[in-house]
Formats: C-alpha cells, structure tokens, sequence
C-alpha cells in the first residue's frame, strides 16, 4: 500500500462479523459497542443475556445483535460459538476474547489447585480454544483479526492471585505464537491490556478512600479509565488499518506502567 492508498475508510469495519466472549458486561460491553459503531455485526457470549441492554446499544449503532448463552470452558462450547457466527452471518472476521475472571485474592499458600484450574480454563484455555476454532475459517477467507484481553497484570507480578497474572501472561505468550503461526494467512493477533478502569468489579477499590488514592498516585492520567476509552483501541486493532501490526500488546492504562 502506498501512502496516498491510505485514507480513513480503513478504519470502516462495515461488512464484518465479530464474536466478543463476556460482550455483554463490563469491558466486553465496550468492546462489542466500538465494533457495532465501526459497522460489524456483533455475536457476544456470556453465563448470563443483560436484559437486551447490549441489544439495545447495538442495534442502535445499526448494526445486528445476537447473543449466545453458554459456558465457553465446556466441551464443545467454543466450537458452537464461532460456527454460529458463520451460520448466522456467513464469516467470522473478528474474535475479541474478553471472557476472564479473578476470584479469591489470597496467600499463594492457601490457594488451591481448584482454583488454579478454574482461572487457567476460563481466562486462557477457552482463548486457545477459540483461536483455534476461528482460525479454521480466518486461513480459509486469507483474513481475520484476533484481539486478545489482557491486563497490567501481563506484565506485573501477581501478589494474592497467582492464577491471575500467570493467565495474563500467557494471553501474551499466546497472542506472539499464534501471530507466529496465522501472520502468513492475513490473520492479525494482537493484544489490548486495559489498566485501572471504572467497572462494577473495581467499585470497592474505588469506594476505598486510601486504595484508590495509592492507585490514582500511579497513574499519570491521575484518573481512572472510563469504558469508552478502550473503544478506540479496539476498532484499530479489528479494523484493516492495522493489517500490518501483529503480535503486539496495545496498553491502555492512563500511563501506570511507566511510572
């Protein structure tokens, strides 16, 4: 492509279908959201629908919405979801593996291998799985965009949640061997790694007056993040502007890791 090729359509996702595991809460609401807004149809999947919120914010973007609800850590799961993105809009063109979870925050002694086994399934095994599953699709259209979520934990130390950040790291690792193995099939694998942001899941931390003043003291930004500021990243990453950045780790954390 030359330099007068380059115009801003390429940030279009116009005629592009999308699966957002976990697209329907939190983070993963932002995800499908910026997707709807570049023009894709968006299939997200979740334990549990939000009572057509999502729906209603998709739609509104003019784009199609479905949801699928299932447990992608089960047999057979995540096969299901990226064959039901084909079924119901003919591709998949892009898969956001938001789907992760932190439970029980505690001394590296008293935490069980139950709950190592948990983390590791939910937050990188059903990742590999529905790389694995797309990719048959994506090597055969000669295109695709895989954005995997990580977290500052890939590249922190993970004091209280070893499976946490053991599983962050990995979403990296396996973000470089899979762009090593898809790049020669147009199919990009990136990373985006949100820091601190204003979910239901941090609103304790944020309530804490002395916690969220030590983790506001570390980000330059000197405020938390709001939803909307990963939308940006996220259309980049899924959209043809970025056909030649594969492998990387996009951070979007107010400036945390640099001081």
């Amino acid at each position: 492509m030359k330099i007068m090729d380059f115009d801003l359509d390429m940030f279009s996702l116009e005629g592009k279908n999308a699966l957002v595991t976990g697209g329907n809460t939190g983070l993963g609401q932002a995800f499908s959201t910026a997707l709807a807004k570049g023009g894709a149809n968006v299939m997200a999947v979740g334990l549990d629908d939000d009572g057509g919120e999502t729906k209603e914010m998709i739609e509104a973007c003019g784009s199609e919405y479905k949801f699928m609800q299932a447990d992608i850590t089960k047999d057979g799961k995540c096969k299901a979801a990226v064959d039901a993105v084909v079924d119901e809009w003919g591709s998949i063109d892009i898969l956001v593996n938001c789907a992760g979870i932190s439970i029980n925050v505690k001394d590296v002694t008293k935490y069980t291998r139950k709950e190592w086994d948990k983390m590791i399934s939910v937050n990188l095994t059903a990742a590999f799985e529905l790389i694995h599953e797309s990719a048959k699709y994506m090597i055969e259209q000669e295109s695709g965009k895989v954005i995997n979520i990580g977290s500052l934990f890939s590249f922190l130390g993970g004091q209280w949640s070893p499976a946490y950040a053991s599983t962050k790291h990995g979403i990296v690792g396996l973000t470089k061997a899979m762009c090593d193995e898809l790049a020669q099939f147009n199919v990009q694998v990136n990373t985006i790694a949100p820091g601190y942001f204003k979910t239901k899941i941090t609103e304790e931390t944020r309530k804490n007056e002395e916690r969220n003043k030590t983790i506001l003291s570390h980000i330059p930004a000197n405020r938390w993040g709001d939803k909307a500021d990963l939308m940006g990243a996220c259309v980049y990453l899924a959209s043809p502007a970025s056909d030649y950045v594969n492998g990387t780790v996009l951070t979007v954390d107010g400036g945390y890791l640099v001081r």
